[in-house]
């Protein structure tokens, strides 16, 4: 099935009858318009009684329909998804995937959305056609300073990773740390990793530690895979020395990436707490369970 087939499925089992005949009438309107004018006058009207008409409740996906979404496109995950911004994706994509005016119907609409508005939007990115025609509509949500709005972009989904270039894809995963947002669920982390971004990281872990102010401790996992020695191998000597148990944890598990002979030695070194680290199965969305 397509993504908006199980959309409109999982909207189907989950609406009041009068909710599902409403928005199965609006999206067959929208449908048959296909791009002109009255038919952009309806979808926008129609994506304000979103909320009234349908409520705000979870989908409260099962494990089969995760999975399923999963199947339909690879990476989507609206385990997180509420009943309207499901909706509001069924009536967007409704007036015409094809049509080459999407994108700026998009654009039209996120320049008058209000905040759950905006997180539909901006989750839904994925599932949109010519998806790098999009980029710049995901930057716009990268920049913004509504945590809510960020994560809909950072957050379980593929799109970033997928679509964003190195720079914008850096900045985006710096900016997670910055505004105390956490890193596991940003998909793609390990598979883009980059030397520029570890530095990065590890100049803000420095200024961090300059002004007494604590660190994330998943910063260090996009750190791992190019710490060989030098500074960022140091870091992770810091850390391990003096960094509270989950950041231990957290320097461990980046060890376990880092290359070479220097990093070899420090892992040795710190074996037996490496040890307790994979025998409580502590992984980068468990780190505070960590128990020295």
């Amino acid at each position: 099935m397509t993504p908006v087939a199980l959309l409109r499925q999982w909207l189907e089992a989950r609406l009041p009858a009068d909710a599902s005949a409403w928005l199965r009438e609006a999206a067959a309107r929208l449908e048959g318009g296909r791009g002109d004018r009255e038919t952009e006058r309806d979808l926008y009207r129609d994506i304000s009684l979103v909320a009234r008409r349908c409520g705000k409740a979870p989908l409260g996906l099962s494990a089969d329909e995760r999975a399923a979404a999963q199947a339909a496109r690879t990476g989507w995950d609206p385990s997180a998804w509420t009943v309207d911004q499901a909706a509001r994706i069924v009536l967007l994509l409704a007036t015409g995937a094809e049509d080459e005016r999407f994108a700026a119907r998009l654009d039209q609409l996120c320049a008058t959305a209000d905040v759950d508005e905006l997180v539909a939007f901006y989750r839904g990115l994925p599932l949109y056609p010519d998806a790098s025609r999009h980029r710049a509509r995901a930057a716009e949500g990268v920049r913004s300073n509504m945590k809510v709005v960020f994560e809909a972009v950072a957050h379980h989904s593929p799109y970033a990773a997928e679509q964003l270039p190195e720079e914008a894809w850096n900045q985006m995963v710096l900016k997670t740390l910055f505004v105390g947002s956490a890193l596991h669920p940003v998909q793609g982390l390990d598979a883009r990793a980059n030397p520029a971004l570890a530095r990065m990281l590890s100049d803000y872990a420095h200024e961090r530690w300059a002004a007494r102010r604590t660190i994330s401790p998943e910063l260090w996992r996009c750190i791992g895979p190019f710490a060989a020695g030098g500074v960022l191998l140091q870091d992770l000597a810091r850390v391990l020395d003096t960094g509270t148990p989950p950041e231990r944890a957290a320097a461990l598990l980046a060890l376990r990436e880092a290359p070479g002979d220097e990093a070899r030695a420090l892992r040795e070194r710190h074996a037996a707490r490496a040890r307790r680290v994979a025998e409580q199965g502590i992984g980068w969305a468990t780190l505070s369970r960590f128990n020295e």
